[in-house]
């Protein structure tokens, strides 16, 4: 299927999940939505329906990033994901990134903090279903898959190596040259170490860094050349992340069977789980942040917590991030987007910085929550029970960053009602990824016939 906007994609599937439901075709002491969904049980009523409807869209939807022009090439999702697994990207050779995104842990990292060349300031969110964020880093500092992966090549903390190292390291091994130049055309000559250092990378703040000041001795046309390297490596390495897709969950089988009538589809939760599903779509209000078919409104919130002895104090997140984002040299509007007037590069223009953003965090993806403790952008909670019981009590005494989201009020539940929001949580969980996705292919060049 041809990759669409998130947004025409959601707006399909709704269209075509509508049936203007006829009550009088409705079985007694069932209830029906509008948009066609039929509960035989009547356990939800008419508005609960309309929610659970959105979702769960009918019809396959992919994501979609103008930006990569590689972004669905099969050779470069091949040189990608050999990357993804290669540690020789890291500056002790034992770093890649499936240290801190691991595919046995739904692509994210079980630890509070991750440990690579050294400790992270956050915790390492999944990427499973990444590819449809509009914004990247728990606060959103990047606007694509492939501008959030250079900061970590780069990180001392993480992989430690320099867009040097990454250029040579291309250049020099005939079978990653082969590959990129497959996809992306020949490489030009590196082989003069005055123009060409061996490592080097800008580092902001520090001129007198060893990298920084190999980095000022090329001449500008030399640095967009390495530049160009470096974000086609990492277009290559979103083209491999865009596949990891795993929407097709227990749930998405009851809405096709609310759809559809099917007894079988209809079986796919029990009743404690739907009970989960009536308080996520009613009282316990979950849809006001996670909504849509990723259960997510791609937006950011401060919770007010509690400090963390782990975390950096008065992480100030969203509010730091917006000038971040609107000056990186790799934005959506930026030399290497490859869509640098398309609808991303506009919403830059549109961004401002608001007081509100002070200690706001991004919303994350309910799907295949479960798969990916702990929770939160500093670990915050180690099961999801803690996670409903700290929304639902509010009870922690926070050190404020800004303020607590005024959308968030304490909520009344029973123990009972705290497991079923957490059944409910466990029906999110896709159909798993092939086996050949979650590990390092046999080489980075596809395949002849591929």
């Amino acid at each position: 299927m041809k990759r669409e906007s998130l947004a025409i994609a959601m707006l399909a599937g709704w269209l075509a999940a509508a049936g203007c439901a006829d009550d009088t075709d409705v079985p007694p002491g069932a209830t029906a939505s509008p948009s066609g969904l039929t509960d035989p049980s009547g356990t939800f009523d008419h508005d609960e329906l309309e929610a659970i409807n959105k979702l769960s869209p009918e019809g396959e939807f992919l994501p979609a990033d103008p930006t990569n022009a590689v972004a669905d090439d099969p050779g470069a999702a091949r040189l990608g994901q050999f990357l993804y697994f290669d540690t020789r990207l890291s500056g002790d050779g034992e770093q890649s990134c499936a240290t801190c995104h691991r595919p046995d842990h739904g692509f994210a990292d079980p630890r509070q903090l991750s440990e690579a060349m050294g400790t992270t300031a956050r915790h390492a969110p999944t990427l499973l279903n990444a590819a449809f964020n509009r914004w990247y880093f728990w606060d959103g500092r990047t606007d694509s898959l492939w501008a959030q992966a250079i900061e970590p090549l780069e990180a001392p903390n993480e992989q430690g190596t320099t867009r040097l190292d990454i250029a040579h390291l291309v250049a020099g091994d005939a079978e990653l040259r082969a590959a990129y130049e497959a996809v992306f055309g020949a490489l030009p000559d590196l082989s003069d170490p005055d123009r060409f250092p061996a490592s080097g990378r800008p580092v902001p703040g520090s001129p007198d860094h060893p990298h920084a000041r190999a980095w000022a001795s090329m001449s500008a046309e030399d640095q967009r050349t390495v530049d160009r390297i470096l974000t086609n490596v990492t277009k290559a390495i979103a083209a491999y992340e865009m596949q990891l897709v795993s929407l097709d969950a227990p749930f998405d089988r009851y809405v096709e069977g609310l759809r559809d009538g099917d007894a079988e589809k209809l079986s796919a939760l029990d009743e404690q789980q739907k009970e989960g599903l009536k308080l996520f779509v009613g009282r316990a209000g979950c849809t006001k942040c996670h909504a849509g078919p990723l259960m997510t409104n791609f937006e950011f919130h401060n919770l007010g917590f509690e400090p963390r002895g782990w975390l950096v104090p008065d992480d100030l997140g969203r509010w730091d991030a917006v000038p971040e984002v609107k000056a990186d040299p790799f934005n959506a509007a930026g030399a290497f987007s490859d869509a640098p007037d398309g609808e991303r590069a506009r919403e830059l223009r549109f961004l401002a910085q608001q007081p509100e953003n002070e200690g706001q965090f991004k919303t994350p993806t309910l799907r295949n929550v479960a798969l990916t403790p702990p929770y939160m952008h500093g670990g915050h909670f180690e099961t999801l029970e803690e996670v409903v019981r700290f929304y639902a009590e509010l009870d922690e005494s926070p050190v404020l960053v800004g303020h607590r989201d005024e959308t968030l009020v304490e909520l009344d539940l029973s123990d009972e009602e705290v497991d079923a929001l957490v059944a409910f949580f466990e029906t999110l969980t896709g159909a798993p990824l092939p086996d050949a996705l979650t590990r390092p292919p046999n080489g980075p060049r596809q395949p002849s016939g591929h």
